[in-house]
């Protein structure tokens, strides 16, 4: 538990030093601030430091627009794409694409992009966008279309088979699950209860051994997230920023208040 205070400690450090960045930019205003490499130095994200291993990690404590125009940005772009093209199953340009929706997703949703990776590989191995399993579920990360066809398409569009509009159902369901785990679990339980939900053991009964299914997905980020976790182990790479992120959106609510 210290070291879990400490982590939020060291980020409510950096969201200030970060917040003080863009509002003095913001007032100031000085008439370079338009050119693309003062900007990003500007944009930058201060780094969160400690034993966790999180840093640098934009989605994490940046509005979406600002998360996106930061180097880390491109990087995690650059590092999905390695990782699906390592699997082989995929083409240069799918695999850019599926990149581009599934980080610019993950940073709009504050999701570790390791993690949306893990589901992909553990759902559809071989990327086939016309999948569907024995219940029904379809596409690159396997939703229900009739569970969540009729409150998001609006938002993302209704074909499934679309590997882009499949990424963003994906990666918002992961959300959605994960804020909705209780306050008072550990980084590990929260992991654990939001990737039961998303394959839809609630009860550990559905489908025989679905209980195993968190422990599956993290052995996919393991191995084939390389570039994506540059180093982290899996709980410095997924877990931890995936806490720290339901303690933020947490803080700021009361801070409204």
């Amino acid at each position: 538990m210290r070291r879990t205070t400490t982590l939020l400690r060291q980020l409510l450090l950096a969201l200030g030093a970060a917040a003080t960045v863009v509002f003095t930019a913001q007032q100031v205003r000085p008439a370079f601030f338009s050119k693309t490499s003062v900007a990003q130095r500007v944009l930058a994200v201060p780094r969160v430091t400690g034993d966790s291993g999180v840093f640098r990690l934009p989605w994490l404590h940046a509005p979406a627009d600002l998360a996106m125009r930061t180097p880390e940005f491109e990087r995690d772009r650059l590092a999905f794409t390695r990782d699906l093209l390592a699997t082989g199953n995929l083409t240069p340009t799918r695999a850019t694409r599926i990149a581009d929706a599934a980080v610019r997703q993950a940073y709009r949703d504050r999701i570790p992009p390791a993690l949306v990776l893990g589901v992909m590989l553990v759902e559809n191995d071989e990327f086939k966008p016309s999948a569907r399993s024995k219940v029904g579920a379809v596409g690159l990360m396997q939703i229900m279309p009739r569970i969540w066809r009729p409150t998001l398409g609006k938002k993302f569009g209704t074909n499934l088979k679309e590997d882009t509009v499949n990424v963003r159902y994906g990666v918002f369901i992961l959300r959605v699950f994960h804020d909705e785990t209780a306050r008072a679990l550990t980084p590990k339980e929260g992991y654990r209860k939001a990737l039961l939900a998303y394959n839809g053991c609630v009860t550990g009964k559905n489908t025989r051994g679905c209980h195993r299914y968190p422990e599956v997905v993290k052995r996919r980020v393991v191995q084939g997230a390389r570039n994506s976790c540059a180093g982290r182990t899996f709980d410095q790479c997924v877990v931890e920023p995936l806490w720290l992120r339901k303690r933020v959106d947490r803080l700021a609510l009361r801070g409204a208040d």
